[in-house]
């Protein structure tokens, strides 16, 4: 169980999130809201790339909160990013590898860049540089946290920055995610497809958390908020 309680970040003394309280208890939570909200820093802050200015974060009881990214990491916490890292002179190979935690067999491999839609024959030995599309490192980069087998996975807009034939893979990636799932998918999105995948939706609205509840509940409440609520995007 993922747990935030009194959660507040101020910049420069701007408050960015206030008073965030949720509780996640494994499945597919969505985040979503308008730009600006705080959705990109709320995930950076469950995964340990910032810390709150207030509050806690518990994870299946433990107090991480001052926990950074690679004691997460070691914690079960997998985080992708919204505009993948690209690495000169590190192979497909090597990132799955790294992210696995153990001597992985090409075929081990292959099965996880298959999962995410990728020919393992092209891409296995393939640099992570800017040789690859937006949409090739989102996929490798869901194939690290496949690899890794995380309790929580948090993707960050894994829409953004990709082409249409790509978010339809990324689509199914995320529907398998979901049937397979043994931990907590938590994704941060705008897109209604990824949506109607959730089991559960937060709906963030200048830094406050406006609603959090059942997926189709939520979808409603948003289609009905029309020009009130612009977040939903088809």
């Amino acid at each position: 169980m993922l747990e935030l309680r009194d959660i507040e970040y101020e910049v420069n003394g701007k408050k960015i999130l206030n008073h965030i309280n949720l509780n996640i208890d494994g499945g597919f939570t969505a985040i979503t809201g308008p730009n600006g909200s705080g959705k990109s820093t709320l995930v950076k802050l469950i995964a340990g790339i910032i810390e709150p200015t207030h509050g806690k974060i518990y994870l299946d009881g433990t107090d991480i909160t001052g926990h950074g990214i690679t004691e997460r990491a070691r914690e079960g916490v997998s985080f992708a990013f919204q505009q993948p890292v690209r690495f000169k002179g590190i192979t497909v190979r090597d990132l799955i590898t790294i992210a696995a935690g153990k001597k992985m067999t090409v075929s081990d491999i292959c099965e996880f860049l298959s999962e995410v839609g990728l020919c393992a024959k092209e891409y296995i030995n393939r640099e992570v540089d800017g040789s690859l599309s937006g949409g090739e490192l989102k996929r490798i980069e869901i194939a690290m946290v496949l690899a890794r087998g995380t309790k929580l996975s948090i993707f960050d807009e894994p829409e953004a920055g990709i082409d249409l034939w790509s978010f339809q893979s990324l689509i199914k990636v995320f529907e398998r995610m979901h049937d397979t799932i043994h931990g907590t998918i938590l994704i941060v999105s705008h897109q209604e497809r990824i949506l109607e995948n959730a089991d559960q939706i937060i709906l963030l609205t200048a830094g406050e958390v406006a609603a959090f509840g059942p997926r189709q509940e939520m979808l409603t409440r948003l289609s009905n908020a029309g020009g009130a609520c612009p977040t939903l995007k088809r």
